[in-house]
């Protein structure tokens, strides 16, 4: 019995670099590589996690704390390792999230 594989379709994106994929996700695996993180805070997540708390401008643990919690876990690409991570980052610096 043979498996198939998924067919991989050659993708372009807005900075030019040529990539295939087989999955529907938009992001050029190129330009996430080349990505240089503003922060530690930052680099410490998942590119999911990453790309959700660069999706509302948050780079670093004051800006998030601009932020409810529920805010932060309804983001897409948040997860339950990510939300573990902020609230240990928040309670070592004294920090926590907006409240409600």
């Amino acid at each position: 019995m043979k498996i198939s594989k998924p067919n991989k379709t050659l993708r372009i994106c807005k900075s030019g670099h040529k990539y295939y994929k087989s999955s529907d996700c938009p992001v050029c695996p190129i330009c996430e590589s080349e990505k240089n993180a503003t922060s530690k805070f930052i680099v410490e997540f998942s590119a999911p996690a990453r790309r959700a708390l660069e999706s509302i401008e948050v780079s670093d643990l004051e800006s998030l704390c601009k932020f409810t919690r529920k805010e932060i876990a309804n983001l897409h690409g948040m997860g339950p390792s990510g939300l573990k991570k902020i609230d240990q980052l928040l309670a070592a610096a004294n920090l926590k999230f907006k409240d409600i």
